[in-house]
Protein backbone atom coordinates (compact mmCIF):
# COMPACT_ATOMS: atom_id res chain seq x y z
CA UNK A 1 0.00 0.00 0.00
CA UNK A 2 2.42 2.93 0.50
CA UNK A 3 4.75 1.38 -2.27
CA UNK A 4 1.64 2.39 -4.46
CA UNK A 5 1.36 5.68 -2.79
CA UNK A 6 4.84 6.52 -3.11
CA UNK A 7 4.80 5.75 -6.79
CA UNK A 8 1.55 7.49 -7.57
CA UNK A 9 3.13 10.65 -5.67
CA UNK A 10 6.01 10.32 -7.51
CA UNK A 11 3.83 9.98 -11.29
CA UNK A 12 2.27 13.57 -10.04
CA UNK A 13 5.46 14.72 -9.33
CA UNK A 14 7.00 13.94 -12.55
CA UNK A 15 3.49 15.17 -14.72
CA UNK A 16 3.63 18.98 -12.92
CA UNK A 17 5.68 20.92 -14.69
CA UNK A 18 3.78 19.23 -18.24
CA UNK A 19 0.81 20.84 -15.97
CA UNK A 20 2.05 24.12 -15.87
CA UNK A 21 2.76 24.22 -19.42
CA UNK A 22 -0.83 23.54 -20.51
CA UNK A 23 -2.26 25.94 -18.11
CA UNK A 24 0.13 28.66 -20.00
CA UNK A 25 -2.40 30.30 -22.14
CA UNK A 26 -0.39 32.61 -24.51
CA UNK A 27 -2.58 34.92 -25.80
CA UNK A 28 -0.43 37.59 -27.08
CA UNK A 29 1.21 34.78 -29.59
CA UNK A 30 0.01 36.15 -32.86
CA UNK A 31 -1.60 33.48 -35.23
CA UNK A 32 -0.01 30.75 -37.06
CA UNK A 33 -0.37 28.69 -40.14
CA UNK A 34 -3.54 29.49 -42.05
CA UNK A 35 -4.81 32.02 -39.28
CA UNK A 36 -1.31 34.18 -39.76
CA UNK A 37 -1.50 37.58 -41.21
CA UNK A 38 0.23 37.32 -44.57
CA UNK A 39 -2.36 34.17 -45.49
CA UNK A 40 -5.35 36.92 -44.80
CA UNK A 41 -6.91 38.47 -48.18
CA UNK A 42 -9.91 40.54 -47.62
CA UNK A 43 -12.59 40.28 -50.15
CA UNK A 44 -15.10 42.96 -51.53
CA UNK A 45 -17.89 43.88 -49.46
CA UNK A 46 -20.97 42.13 -50.56
CA UNK A 47 -24.25 44.55 -50.70
CA UNK A 48 -27.58 42.57 -50.49
CA UNK A 49 -30.37 44.66 -51.43
CA UNK A 50 -33.21 44.23 -53.56
CA UNK A 51 -33.20 43.64 -56.83
CA UNK A 52 -29.28 45.14 -57.06
CA UNK A 53 -26.64 42.17 -58.41
CA UNK A 54 -24.23 41.22 -55.75
CA UNK A 55 -20.84 41.80 -57.57
CA UNK A 56 -18.39 39.22 -57.90
CA UNK A 57 -17.15 36.74 -59.17
CA UNK A 58 -14.43 35.57 -56.71
CA UNK A 59 -11.25 33.78 -57.25
CA UNK A 60 -9.87 31.85 -54.58
CA UNK A 61 -7.28 29.73 -53.70
CA UNK A 62 -7.44 26.77 -51.61
CA UNK A 63 -5.33 27.04 -48.03
CA UNK A 64 -6.30 30.56 -48.09
CA UNK A 65 -8.04 32.46 -45.01
CA UNK A 66 -10.53 35.13 -45.97
CA UNK A 67 -12.35 38.02 -44.90
CA UNK A 68 -15.84 39.19 -46.42
CA UNK A 69 -18.03 41.93 -44.80
CA UNK A 70 -21.64 41.10 -45.96
CA UNK A 71 -24.01 43.99 -45.55
CA UNK A 72 -28.02 44.17 -45.70
CA UNK A 73 -29.41 47.68 -46.29
CA UNK A 74 -32.78 47.15 -44.99
CA UNK A 75 -35.03 47.12 -48.61
CA UNK A 76 -36.45 43.43 -47.53
CA UNK A 77 -35.63 40.48 -45.79
CA UNK A 78 -32.84 38.96 -47.67
CA UNK A 79 -30.59 36.72 -47.57
CA UNK A 80 -27.76 34.16 -49.13
CA UNK A 81 -27.81 30.39 -49.48
CA UNK A 82 -24.95 28.16 -50.80
CA UNK A 83 -24.99 25.20 -49.03
CA UNK A 84 -22.34 23.59 -51.65
CA UNK A 85 -20.25 26.66 -51.36
CA UNK A 86 -20.45 26.51 -47.09
CA UNK A 87 -19.51 23.05 -47.67
CA UNK A 88 -16.31 23.62 -49.34
CA UNK A 89 -15.21 26.25 -46.86
CA UNK A 90 -14.31 25.44 -43.29
CA UNK A 91 -15.55 28.80 -41.41
CA UNK A 92 -13.60 30.06 -38.80
CA UNK A 93 -16.05 32.68 -37.57
CA UNK A 94 -18.90 34.99 -38.01
CA UNK A 95 -18.91 37.78 -36.38
CA UNK A 96 -22.21 40.03 -35.68
CA UNK A 97 -22.34 43.05 -33.60
CA UNK A 98 -18.82 42.51 -32.03
CA UNK A 99 -20.59 38.65 -31.26
CA UNK A 100 -17.92 36.73 -32.63
CA UNK A 101 -19.82 32.57 -33.76
CA UNK A 102 -17.85 29.59 -34.28
CA UNK A 103 -20.09 27.48 -36.19
CA UNK A 104 -19.39 23.53 -37.09
CA UNK A 105 -21.44 24.29 -40.58
CA UNK A 106 -23.31 27.08 -42.30
CA UNK A 107 -26.20 26.70 -44.46
CA UNK A 108 -27.26 29.85 -45.64
CA UNK A 109 -27.43 33.49 -43.98
CA UNK A 110 -30.38 35.66 -43.44
CA UNK A 111 -30.93 39.71 -42.79
CA UNK A 112 -34.38 40.75 -41.42
CA UNK A 113 -33.35 44.23 -41.29
CA UNK A 114 -30.22 46.02 -42.35
CA UNK A 115 -27.21 45.60 -40.70
CA UNK A 116 -23.38 43.86 -41.21
CA UNK A 117 -21.73 40.32 -40.60
CA UNK A 118 -18.20 39.68 -41.10
CA UNK A 119 -17.37 35.77 -42.15
CA UNK A 120 -14.08 34.87 -41.94
CA UNK A 121 -12.71 31.35 -43.81
CA UNK A 122 -10.52 28.48 -45.55
CA UNK A 123 -11.01 27.78 -48.77
CA UNK A 124 -10.71 24.33 -49.26
CA UNK A 125 -12.22 22.10 -51.79
CA UNK A 126 -11.61 23.30 -55.19
CA UNK A 127 -14.45 23.52 -57.47
CA UNK A 128 -17.14 26.02 -58.69
CA UNK A 129 -19.51 27.65 -56.21
CA UNK A 130 -22.39 30.09 -56.11
CA UNK A 131 -23.90 32.28 -53.42
CA UNK A 132 -27.77 33.34 -54.65
CA UNK A 133 -29.98 34.89 -53.11
CA UNK A 134 -33.07 32.49 -52.36
CA UNK A 135 -36.09 32.34 -54.67
CA UNK A 136 -34.36 34.92 -57.12
CA UNK A 137 -33.51 33.83 -60.50
CA UNK A 138 -31.99 36.99 -62.00
CA UNK A 139 -28.40 36.62 -62.85
CA UNK A 140 -27.16 39.45 -60.89
CA UNK A 141 -28.43 37.84 -57.87
CA UNK A 142 -25.88 34.88 -57.79
CA UNK A 143 -21.98 35.18 -56.39
CA UNK A 144 -19.45 33.08 -58.56
CA UNK A 145 -17.39 31.25 -56.82
CA UNK A 146 -13.96 30.18 -58.28
CA UNK A 147 -11.88 27.71 -56.00
CA UNK A 148 -8.28 27.04 -57.12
Amino acid sequence: MRFTSILALAALTALMPFAALAEDDDDDAPPAGLLAGPNKEGLPEVILSVGEPLGGPWKLKSGKYYEVEITADGTGEIGLAGSDFFRAIWVDEIVINGLEIRPMGVHSVEFDRAGTMEIGFVAVKPGSYTLQIPGSTAEGQKLEIVID
